[in-house]
């Protein structure tokens, strides 16, 4: 690293000093120092605990435990000024600990870091934004064998590159990074450089692999759910038929995980659900103005208890401030990959939509004066 002098029109080289010349620890400080900002090792990162140790007999820790924009598992061990020699073995033992850890364990393990680094953060609703899902149900974590290694230290062993260099030959995901403290006077600084593999070489190395096994697993799963799906909706329309329910009857079954049916009103329309761990009906109101929706919603929120006892049971009633769509729903817990539990998911929705469509049906007429009123004060605003 240089320092550039402007008056003399030079470049003037900084001392490269050691980690430990400086009195820093891998805990105290390389460790803190990635944790708050995990994106010096080139991508986003979302660190959802450090010095975890939630292993079965065995007492052993790794430095930080995150989850990348693909929603795999990414261990991070950090070194100081040697990367020793048995750093590998060490992070290989540590993602074949992490590969069995579920969804539900990963969103446990978050919370127990947010309680005690930030409380009062969800966990899960943290995994959502950082991945872009609007539901945790549609959540995939920590998928198969793709659990990723990032290794940091200030040097790394022969033995080590030579061992990273075959496991990425096996697509095994591994990153070294070198981490180097510089002094000028009372300055300090620290420069972290991919290493291996080379950036300008990594697409290269891993990123046909990468690529080719995404797509396949990707194919793979997606044509596994959307199979699923189509079969679920299938059964499900062809109920609703049977039971006379036409709010569906114009409606094809599809892949998606959803299925909408109009009220009569541009943006207001009906929903059912179908998630691997439950299957909802909803009221949506989505019309193209948040203001809008928002107004609706606050509505049928003044007649709650009425609404709720003309539908039978508690609805869940989603106002969602920071989204553009409200919701009112009423959801029930199931397995949805299991086909035997079929049945009684489908007997479920035909009696929950029938009873959504008779209590919201009379009240969409109203709604669309109210909306067409929003929109007359927005275009005048």
């Amino acid at each position: 690293m240089f320092r550039i002098n402007h008056a003399s029109n030079r470049i003037v080289k900084l001392k490269e000093v050691s980690f430990s010349e400086l009195g820093f620890t891998e805990r105290h400080h390389l460790q803190e120092w990635l944790a708050n900002q995990p994106d010096a090792l080139g991508e986003e990162l979302l660190i959802i605990q450090k010095e975890f140790d939630g292993f079965d007999d065995t007492r052993e820790r790794l430095d930080l435990l995150a989850i990348d924009k693909n929603g795999n598992l990414t261990i991070i061990e950090n070194k100081l000024d040697d990367s020793g020699k048995d750093v590998v073995w060490q992070a290989l033992k540590y993602a074949s600990y992490c590969s069995t850890l579920s969804k539900s364990q990963i969103a446990e393990i978050f919370q127990k870091y947010l309680d005690k680094a930030r409380p009062g953060q969800d966990a899960k609703a943290l995994i959502c934004d950082f991945l872009g899902q609007e539901e945790f149900a549609e959540v995939v974590l920590n998928p198969g064998n793709d659990q990723r290694l990032i290794m940091v230290a200030a040097q790394f062993r022969k033995e080590v590159t030579s061992t990273v260099l075959w496991l990425l030959k096996h697509r095994v995901f591994v990153k070294c990074f070198r981490a180097t403290p510089f002094k000028d006077g009372n300055d300090l600084f620290l420069t972290v450089e991919q290493v291996i593999p080379l950036p300008e070489a990594e697409e290269l190395m891993i990123g046909i692999s990468e690529k080719e096994d995404e797509e396949q697993s990707s194919e793979r799963g997606q044509a596994t759910r959307h199979q699923l799906r189509t079969d679920f909706w299938h059964a499900a329309l062809e109920a609703l038929r049977t039971a006379n329910v036409a709010l569906y009857a114009n409606v094809s079954p599809s892949r998606d995980h959803w299925l909408n049916a109009g009220s009569g009103t541009s943006g207001i329309y009906y929903s059912m659900i179908f998630n691997r761990d439950e299957t909802r009906v909803d009221f949506a109101l989505g019309t193209r103005s948040k203001e809008a929706n928002k107004a609706l919603f606050d509505h049928l929120f003044a007649r709650r208890e009425q609404l709720d006892a003309e539908f039978g049971a508690p609805l869940s009633w989603r106002r969602m401030d920071d989204k553009k769509v409200s919701l009112i729903e009423c959801a029930a817990p199931f397995d949805g990959h299991d086909r035997e539990n079929w049945p009684v998911m489908i007997d479920w929705l035909v009696d929950h939509v029938k009873k959504m469509e008779k209590v919201f049906d009379k009240e969409v007429p109203g709604l669309r004066n109210l909306a067409r009123t929003q929109f007359s004060k927005e275009a005048a605003a």
